[in-house]
């Protein structure tokens, strides 16, 4: 006969302990990866929100006023209407993209200052943290 050897093998509780502190490390660890995620995304549109505010303004600087709300963002986008003869014929975005959560870009102006809103991951007015508005205004 063989005699057993000690250690040889894992017991079910060993196995079982190991498996519970591999599940207790995923839930504590899970939902901080998912929040970098959505935190790349607000810098994402407050990048996207930055880089609107830089076309407004150029497209002010040339044609001495700024888009009206009917024209919206995407006068910012060639061919340019005809009643503006200083348009830069390249434009001044090549697209309108939608915010990282996939609504669009609100733009206002009241023809002196103007504004540019995403309402955050929610696409809803107010919220807080990531569900939070982001707004330049201009």
């Amino acid at each position: 006969m063989r005699a057993r050897r000690s250690g040889a093998g894992f017991t079910l509780l060993e196995i079982m302990v190991v498996v519970f502190i591999l599940g207790l490390l995923v839930a504590l660890v899970a939902p901080q990866l998912m929040n970098q995620g959505e935190k790349a995304k607000v810098t994402a549109a407050k990048t996207q929100i930055k880089s609107f505010q830089q076309a407004v303004r150029m497209f002010k600087l040339d044609n001495g006023r700024l888009p009206s709300a009917s024209e919206g963002l995407s006068v910012l986008i060639p061919p340019p209407p005809t009643d503006l003869k200083n348009y830069d014929p390249d434009g001044y975005m090549e697209e309108i993209p939608e915010d990282p959560w996939h609504h669009q870009y609100l733009y206002s102006t009241d023809g002196h200052k103007f504004e540019i809103v995403s309402y955050g991951r929610d696409g809803e007015p107010g919220g807080d943290g990531l569900d939070a508005d982001l707004s330049t205004r201009g």
